[in-house]
């Protein structure tokens, strides 16, 4: 078996409101946030940092930043996961760090103005090789590769985003 057939990213595609991220994942979670906070992760990766809904306690995640025409979004591959009811708690008030902190409003996008951004990810802003995107398609939003902006809206309202204004 080859190494690329035996390696497979984290598979988000199930069609349910959580997808929980695999324990390795999990357990790498606190190196992301070390690596993005300090810009040693690659271009676009930054740490979230919100307020816990329950505790008050900031919360860490490393995310990926995506732009489309010039506005910074994210999205949530998990769906409804810990950070996005942790910042819809918050109101939306957040921080991101990369080499340093920016505070910002994260604004969620109802599900028809997603696919673009959703898109974005996918090829990564025309960044990620075919075979990437392809990967990243299938894996993260159950698509196949060179899926149309249709086939992305059918799968949107699973996966929240987020448009990034300055704080």
């Amino acid at each position: 078996m080859r190494t690329e057939d035996a390696v497979h990213p984290q598979d988000y595609s199930a069609r349910t409101a959580y997808r929980r991220p695999a324990p390795l994942y999990l357990r790498g979670q606190g190196l992301g946030v070390w690596m993005t906070s300090r810009g040693w992760a690659p271009g676009g990766a930054v740490t979230l940092e919100v307020a816990g809904r329950r505790s008050g306690q900031p919360r860490r995640t490393p995310v990926l930043l995506i732009s489309v025409g010039g506005q910074d979004h994210l999205v949530s591959l998990a769906g409804e996961s810990e950070w996005v009811r942790n910042v819809r708690a918050a109101g939306g008030r957040a921080v991101l760090r990369r080499r340093g902190d920016k505070a910002v409003h994260l604004v969620e996008l109802p599900p028809e103005e997603r696919p673009p951004v959703i898109d974005a990810y996918i090829t990564r802003e025309g960044k990620a090789s075919a075979k990437a995107a392809a990967r990243a398609a299938r894996y993260y939003f159950g698509l196949p590769p060179d899926s149309s902006l249709e086939q992305i809206a059918a799968v949107a309202g699973f996966y929240p985003v987020f448009r990034v204004e300055e704080g």
